[in-house]
């Protein structure tokens, strides 16, 4: 990733954590209306998972500029994932859904620019996550 490509989701990330409650309400909202099967994977406390989602994805914004830093947490993350039912389909529409709520929740603040760092952003984790935890 370039660096202005992590500032850009650096800038984002800064405007979601004052409304980190609201936005993963809406971003599970939205998984689950697009996604509906993937609905029963999510047994727990909806408040205590979206406290779990920030705190990863702080973790991730955090080491933008570092990937080999956390790569082997979020391959640790994919296999557990694995363990409670998530298959690799399952992460397109949750990084659809993760985008969707960025734009909802920050109007024009989320420009095409922005979208388009936070898609590379994920696509990548997400396919590490995906390699890991489905490549034999």
């Amino acid at each position: 990733m370039t660096p202005e490509e992590i500032a850009l989701i650096r800038d984002i990330f800064a405007k979601v954590v004052p409304i980190k409650e609201t936005a993963t309400e809406i971003f599970y909202n939205r998984l689950f209306e697009t996604a509906p099967e993937v609905k029963s994977l999510f047994t727990g406390n909806m408040k205590k998972q979206g406290e779990m989602l920030m705190s990863a994805l702080a973790g991730v914004v955090d080491n933008l500029d570092n990937l080999d830093a956390i790569v082997p947490d979020v391959q640790g993350l994919a296999r557990r994932h694995v363990r409670y039912g998530v298959e690799a389909d399952h992460y397109q529409p949750v990084g659809a859904a993760l985008l969707w709520t960025l734009e909802q929740g920050l109007g024009d603040d989320f420009t095409a620019e922005t979208g388009a760092a936070w898609a590379k952003a994920y696509g990548t984790l997400s396919g590490v996550m995906i390699e890991e935890a489905y490549t034999a």
